[in-house]
């Protein structure tokens, strides 16, 4: 099976950085500083950009961090600077806690889990996951825009409204179903007294805004990591282009920080 690792144009230090459920590694690219001494290190999850989904029976979060862990291996490039924006966060937290020895430093973006499975915050993605199994994608979304969840939505975070929606055109179908599905209903395997015993620095980024990366989930992630800082962004729904200026900041002073 064809994974595809996408490399930034920085020729310094490798910083392993993961995107979120349903994206890519323009997610990675468009948040990542634009400087010539570090270079990102995207691998696109099985279903994801451009590598293949495989069996996707096998899709988990612990799959895809066992993935980015052989990558990181095969690249010789450990112990590094690792994270991920949402789904990407859970992966690293993963990595972090069960192969220590691949993360010096880590970056929990946007985090849409702390511990448990099937947390509240990703019930909007179960349930277009769900209506995508049940019918087709054109029904299935006609459904979505009369719920409870878009009303919701549409007043609280319509960021994420923008995103949900967008998967009904997602292809190729039956992938995009198997993994809202699948990694809804999922965690990032580890359990909160493993979080607390992570003493490598930790930058938490969160934002408010997002329902379904809450401000919470980041402010609870830095109670638990001993020397972890928590910086908030701008909404990406309320000014873009502030949000991916903060964003950029951040990374980069924590890079400087932690080469």
């Amino acid at each position: 099976m064809k994974l595809n690792l996408v490399q930034g144009k920085g020729q310094g230090q490798t910083i392993w950085f993961q995107h979120g459920l349903c994206g890519s590694a323009a997610q990675t690219l468009e948040a990542f500083p634009d400087d010539t001494r570090f270079r990102l290190h995207t691998l696109e999850c099985r279903g994801h950009g451009a590598s293949e989904a495989g069996d996707v029976n096998a899709i988990s979060i612990n799959t895809f961090a066992q993935d980015v862990a052989a990558s990181v291996e095969a690249q010789n490039v450990g112990p590094a600077i690792l994270g991920g924006i949402s789904m990407g966060a859970a992966i690293a937290l993963h990595l972090a806690v069960h192969k220590p020895y691949l993360v010096k430093a880590l970056v929990l973006a946007r985090p849409a889990w702390l511990a448990d499975k099937a947390p509240e915050s990703m019930q909007p993605n179960a349930e277009v996951g769900g209506l995508l199994a049940q019918y087709p994608p054109q029904i299935a979304k006609t459904r979505f825009l009369t719920s409870p969840t878009t009303a919701r939505l549409s007043v609280l975070s319509p960021d994420n409204l923008k995103s949900l929606l967008g998967f009904f055109d997602r292809e190729p179908m039956d992938v995009t179903m198997a993994l809202l599905s699948r990694i809804s209903a999922d965690g990032p395997g580890v359990t909160e007294k493993q979080i607390r015993t992570l003493s490598i620095p930790t930058l938490i980024i969160g934002t408010h805004a997002d329902a379904i990366h809450p401000m919470a989930y980041a402010q609870a992630l830095h109670r638990l990591i001993a020397h972890s800082r928590l910086v908030e962004l701008t909404p990406k729904g309320v000014d873009k282009a502030a949000y991916i200026t903060e964003f950029r900041s951040a990374l980069l002073q924590f890079f400087e920080e932690n080469i």
